[in-house]
């Protein structure tokens, strides 16, 4: 595993060179002369799927098209840090973890959270029933697996609330993005998302019973229930464009029709499962109709109103990021967020529009579904 300050200068140098890619005369977020429509892009922080589903619905939809906005979604990967992206003028909004963001706008990335849409956290640490992990003390003495990358910032502060230290009482082992290796043996308790990786296991095939794995064979330490939650997936722009009104204006229609993708996404489960495997997504039917169901759990019901930044879950995220040390004792956050790290004022402006237009915002009758994962998640 990388320093995280170290990881996060490294990333942020691979965006720079991602940045000047671009030609000189492009212009993110400028009108079509032709059709008068105003054209921007977004920067995902993955690969299509129904993580984004509400991004790619509003576009599949034509929510934004009815804003006036010609929306392109770039597609993301593990090189591409989407907050960088946005930072170097080369997309006008993106989505990403609130500490991670955080942890580049201390670094000198000027850009500001616009729209908090999940409202809890989707990361799990996933054990085999029998290994003994019910808790995060539970982890002492254990081969812990994380991706890094700034994924591990809550498992890190489960383990510091429980009195361990990640960097004498855990083996700590780079992980790949699947879950392969817990699978094997190698480790003993694995990252996964609620909406992914946790599917990957319950879509394998048990050797003992030939049957699919169920959840009654793993243990799941879920950062909601631990108390280390952190924001994820929100919607940041560029901070000094703010000052610009026609900016401000984009930014409240692009929230706008963002609000009516999700809200599709809730009432229209199936739906957006297709949309997104259309858009081009590798993972099978099954599984991208449990992420749609898992993503929407952690969106809906939203009591507030979806995209509000609640204060004291940012409080919560801001602390644990000043307060957990990494194996080398470094610190997410080495000091206070400074300016306008975050603003509710365009995401209230959205969800009155989207009120407006007849839209439950809240989803305070949401049902999820109940999904029947197929082998290998087809």
């Amino acid at each position: 595993m990388k320093k995280w300050h170290g990881a996060a200068a490294a990333v942020t140098a691979a965006a720079l060179a991602l940045a000047g890619c671009g030609t000189a005369d492009e212009e993110p977020g400028g009108s079509d002369a032709t059709g008068g429509t105003t054209s921007i892009k977004v920067q995902l922080q993955w690969f299509y799927q129904a993580q984004f589903a509400g991004y790619i619905a509003a576009v599949e939809q034509g929510f934004y098209a009815d804003e006036g906005l010609d929306v392109e979604l770039l597609e993301g990967g593990v090189d591409i840090v989407p907050q960088t992206v946005l930072a170097q003028g080369q997309a006008d909004y993106a989505i990403a973890w609130v500490p991670k963001a955080l942890a580049s706008r201390e670094q000198g990335a000027e850009i500001t959270n616009v729209g908090q849409i999940f409202a809890r956290s989707g990361t799990y640490q996933v054990a085999f029933a029998d290994a003994g992990i019910s808790e995060p003390a539970d982890l002492r003495g254990k081969k812990v697996g994380n991706w890094g990358f700034g994924n591990e910032f809550e498992l890190f502060a489960a383990m510091t609330q429980a009195g361990l230290d990640p960097g004498a009482d855990v083996t700590l082992v780079q992980q790949q993005f699947d879950m392969q290796a817990l699978l094997r043996g190698d480790i003993d308790a694995a990252q996964a998302m609620s909406y992914n990786e946790y599917a990957q296991l319950l879509e394998a095939e048990n050797p003992d019973t030939g049957e699919l794995y169920t959840p009654e064979d793993f243990t799941v330490l879920d950062w909601n229930e631990v108390g280390t939650a952190m924001l994820q997936d929100a919607i940041w722009a560029d901070t000094g464009r703010l000052d610009d009104e026609a900016y401000q204006e984009t930014t409240v229609k692009f929230l706008t029709a963002t609000i009516k993708g999700w809200a599709y996404c809730r009432d229209n489960p199936e739906q957006c499962r297709d949309l997104v495997v259309a858009a081009g997504s590798t993972l099978g039917a099954s599984h991208q109709l449990w992420q749609t169901n898992e993503v929407n759990k952690l969106i809906w019901p939203s009591e507030a109103g979806i995209g509000l930044i609640d204060e004291a879950d940012w409080a919560r995220t801001v602390e644990l990021s000043l307060a957990t040390r990494n194996q080398d004792g470094q610190t997410v956050l080495t000091a206070e967020p400074e300016g306008l790290a975050y603003t509710n004022d365009y995401i209230e402006q959205a969800l009155a529009a989207a009120q407006a237009d007849g839209v439950d915002v809240t989803g305070g009758d949401f049902t999820p579904l109940t999904v029947t994962l197929e082998p290998g998640g087809a």
